[in-house]
């Protein structure tokens, strides 16, 4: 804690220099010297604030205020005009700032906000790099991961192994393509492919040896067993293996680490029970079902996917602890499904299912404050505010203490945020 605390105390004088190098600039601002170490300057500057506030504007309400009343600021509008300033440019800092936004537009929007995610300005910002640089190793991978969020897989998977020849001396440029790929033809339920892509991470990467063999085992889930045969692999071995993969920081454990650890308990058992569609489920954490909602082809045949699940599920005889689980999860992300197809009704009758099913909730209670905010983001998605506002709330106020649960209160803030409410404190 106290190593924690002297962190932020260095991170705070970092961004109080910028704030004094921000003042020195527009005291400057009327001067008609211009001159390349002014105009360095004046990049730097505008990277440093604009991306604490950027960032800083993504965290939940009461970490911000706190934050705010030390000295910190997290402005979404000033970090993002700081950002694009800087982006047009012409100093050293100027492609940081591109990439940041990039990041931003992305990654972060999607995975910790409502999955909206401003792709036009992603493309005008790499536009200029990619007719410079075209055979850059992460201009290309920014090429492929904004096809995948447009919904063209197809030609995001060629560009990403443009991306894996262009260079041989960063691997972990490799990894994360190797990453993006899995997820291509998961959405695709290509699932071999997926399943050649998750064994390379587990050979090769080190970042979560965890989340790697969970999402290796879960993927081999979705195979007929002839199939899984073919690959040599056990897969009651490797979600075995989950636990003792997982990692600390700082003390720590790294959240989505937490969940994959909690999920792969159920083959510790003898003998093991198995998950449901846990890569659709993985999908979820990892925001997909907004990625896969831009091809209605493939979010259809999910749907069947989903729908044969559910009946296989209704026709057991004997109904095991984690039944009921397994059918909100069910319901849950066929509400996803239903919902990115314009089916809202039948979307919004999937989630209220879960949420009235609470209480029989054994084990992945993160089921219904989940259900309840994605039926927030169905109402916003048909212009009834007030319900909106209303369920997103629920879901931030009425839930503790369940899986993932930083990560859902960022998405509440994302939404909140989006739809210029002042978020309530929290009790």
């Amino acid at each position: 804690m106290i190593n924690f605390i002297k962190g932020g105390l260095k991170i705070r004088t970092s961004y109080q220099i910028y704030k004094e190098c921000l003042q020195v600039l527009q005291m400057t601002q009327s001067s008609k010297i211009r001159n390349e170490i002014f105009h360095q300057f004046e990049g730097g500057v505008q990277l440093g604030i604009g991306a604490f506030n950027l960032m800083l504007s993504l965290l939940p309400g009461r970490i911000l205020r706190l934050l705010e009343f030390i000295g910190f600021s997290g402005n979404r509008e000033i970090g993002l005009h700081q950002l694009r300033e800087g982006a047009s440019g012409s100093s050293l800092r100027a492609i940081l700032c591109t990439f940041t936004l990039l990041l931003y537009h992305t990654f972060v929007s999607l995975i910790l906000g409502t999955g909206e995610a401003n792709l036009l300005e992603a493309e005008a910002l790499l536009q200029p790099y990619l007719q410079k640089f075209p055979k850059g190793a992460l201009i290309l991978f920014y090429d492929a991961r904004i096809n995948i969020l447009k919904g063209n897989f197809e030609k995001a998977e060629v560009t990403f192994q443009d991306c894996i020849a262009a260079q041989q001396e960063w691997k972990q440029i490799h990894h994360l393509c190797y990453w993006e790929l899995m997820w291509c033809y998961s959405f695709q339920q290509n699932w071999l492919q997926a399943y050649r892509y998750a064994d390379l991470l587990c050979k090769e990467s080190r970042w979560s040896k965890a989340i790697y063999v969970f999402q290796k085992a879960a993927i081999l889930c979705m195979l007929p067993d002839a199939d899984v045969k073919t690959t040599g692999e056990d897969i009651v071995a490797l979600f075995r293996q989950v636990e003792g993969l997982k990692q600390r920081i700082a003390g720590k454990s790294i959240p989505t680490e937490k969940f994959a650890v909690r999920k792969a308990r159920r083959y510790g058992t003898s003998p093991p029970v198995k998950l449901i569609v846990p890569a659709l489920e993985m999908m979820y954490v990892w925001s997909g079902f907004s990625v896969l909602g831009k091809r209605a082809d493939f979010t259809e045949n999910m749907l069947i996917t989903i729908e044969k699940e559910e009946t296989l599920l209704k026709n057991e005889t004997h109904h095991n602890e984690y039944y009921m689980d397994d059918v909100c999860l069910l319901q849950l992300l066929k509400g996803l499904c239903l919902k990115h197809l314009g089916r809202l009704l039948q979307a919004e009758l999937c989630f209220s299912q879960v949420i009235q099913s609470e209480k029989q909730l054994k084990y992945d209670t993160y089921l219904a404050p989940y259900s309840t905010y994605e039926l927030g983001l169905l109402y916003k998605q048909q212009n009834e505010r007030e319900k909106a506002v209303r369920f997103i709330e629920t879901a931030k106020n009425n839930y503790k203490e369940y899986s993932m649960e930083s990560r859902l209160h960022f998405r509440i803030h994302a939404a909140l945020s989006s739809m210029k409410v002042t978020p309530a404190p929290t009790p």
